[in-house]
């Protein structure tokens, strides 16, 4: 068993003092089996504190070339100049595909074009004020459910999520998702936990030898599958047995049903349109859930960062104009900047060298792994200051320019997050509303430590006390006699 560092979580004395925890750094090299094993545990914790300061971060992995990339211009190369080069590894189709499909996310070549040039307009600015009319009336909700746990211990991750999956379902297909949330929460869950790490087979098989010799993991996602898919059938079935509305596009779904490919005017096949709705719930709504957590439990570690935001949010018009109250959002919205650059859902990148390449000096070899980590490059050591330390300030208007290719929580480049606009428009409004009603506090000591399963997700449980805001809760009556 490895040595490791402890949680780097100070004492609460001062702002200045006090960090928010982090996954704990290795303090010696690791073999190749107890690297795997890593990655299948945390893969937060794959990379020593030289990671957090070199510019690339070289060696092997089941004897092929890995290069972890935290230089700008070198990420620049990789996701942009060169991006053709570069596709997404079959390990990673592997695990994904089974949930996935063939949707944006893990298409390539012209089908990845066609998918991204017929569903970008339906994610373009122009329908922001529509998808915040679904936000806030998912919204609402959930406050009406929280004022009924007040003052007294409440798992947030479950509200977030249940939150999340109300707001695709509105936005995506408006319907009410009491019906079929629990059984989607289920089937995520499910892969989540039982298929959603890569094994041996998955890294070491080559791409030929993918359906011809299936692993037991293999096995399990395809017949994972075709429960999802007759689950996906049901759901749009039963979209499609709404009236219609033709005067105006009620969601995304219509959005998507009535696209067409701007350059070959071809619309979606059955097929085509499940895997995008597969890929919207599932990216949209899971990594947003835990972007709201961890929004959340920065907010309750920082009583002050909350009180500026729900201040903020209450000269907002929330209620009237969404859409348009978030230029009115600065402090907010860097309270969601600084969370996603802090704990990014998607903590790493991989691509594939497709042909031999040079990248920062170094030569890369076909077949060549490439990852871009944002969990290590926002914790970089010469890209940020403090980089371990809570400060939104950083993201407030007039702060000093962040290095486009520092900062990716979203990706960057042709194949950047198509819905990055709508999920900041979503986390903003969110968060603003409910630290609008309520003061958030964390119950214990509130050290949780990341955890990487495929997205970033707090290790344990993490319970918090609700409260109205205007009234002191208990702990701050028993901190205000003892003062």
């Amino acid at each position: 068993m490895e040595s490791e560092s402890k949680p780097f979580f100070f004492e609460k004395k001062s702002q200045k003092t006090f960090a928010p925890p982090r996954a704990p750094l290795p303090t010696r090299l690791r073999s190749q089996l107890e690297a795997f094993m890593v990655l299948r545990r945390n893969p937060l914790e794959l990379w020593g504190a030289p990671a957090y300061a070199l510019d690339v971060a070289e060696g092997k992995f089941l004897g092929r070339q890995q290069l972890l990339l935290n230089a700008p211009d070198a990420i620049r190369h990789v996701l942009v100049s060169n991006a053709a080069n570069y596709r997404r590894n079959e390990a990673t189709r592997r695990v994904l595909a089974p949930i996935l499909g063939e949707g944006l996310f893990l298409a390539e070549g012209e089908a990845w074009r066609h998918q991204r040039r017929t569903i970008a307009p339906a994610l373009a600015p122009r329908t922001m004020p529509m998808l915040a009319r679904h936000v806030v009336a998912a919204c609402q909700n959930t406050e009406a459910q929280l004022g009924r746990l007040l003052d007294r211990p409440v798992a947030l991750l479950p509200h977030m999520q249940t939150l999340a999956l109300n707001i695709a379902g509105q936005s995506m297909f408006s319907l009410e998702m009491s019906g079929y949330g629990a059984e989607l929460r289920g089937l995520i869950m499910e892969y989540g936990m039982r298929f959603a790490q890569p094994d041996l087979f998955d890294l070491l098989r080559p791409a030929a030898a993918f359906g011809a010799a299936a692993s037991p993991a293999a096995r399990g996602r395809a017949r994972f599958r075709v429960t999802w898919l007759a689950f996906l059938d049901r759901l749009i079935a039963a979209r499609r047995e709404q009236p219609s509305h033709p005067d105006a596009p009620r969601d995304l779904f219509d959005l998507l049903d009535a696209a067409r490919d701007p350059e070959t005017g071809a619309a979606f096949t059955h097929a085509q349109l499940r895997d995008e709705v597969s890929t919207m719930i599932l990216a949209g709504h899971e990594t947003t859930a835990v972007t709201l957590f961890w929004c959340l439990y920065l907010a309750a570690l920082y009583p002050e960062a909350q009180d500026a935001i729900a201040a903020e949010a209450g000269q907002a018009d929330l209620d009237g104009d969404p859409a348009g109250s978030l230029a009115s959002l600065p402090r907010t919205r860097a309270h969601v900047d600084e969370a996603l650059r802090l704990y990014p859902p998607a903590f790493m990148l991989t691509r594939e060298a497709i042909a031999a390449d040079e990248v920062a000096g170094r030569r890369v070899a076909p077949g060549s792994v490439v990852v871009i980590s944002p969990w290590v490059l926002h914790r970089h050591r010469r890209l940020w200051t403090a980089p371990d330390s809570f400060d939104p300030s950083r993201f407030l208007p007039g702060a000093p320019a962040v290095d486009r290719f520092a900062y990716l929580p979203f990706g960057a480049g042709p194949r950047i997050c198509v819905g990055a606009t709508f999920a900041l428009t979503e986390a903003v409004l969110v968060l603003a509303r409910l630290l609008r009603v309520f003061r958030i506090g964390l119950c214990g000591s509130g050290v949780v430590l990341p955890r990487g399963i495929v997205t970033t997700q707090p290790d344990r449980e993490v319970r918090f006390l609700v409260s109205p805001r205007g009234r002191l809760t208990a702990v701050e009556k028993q901190e205000a006699v003892l003062s």
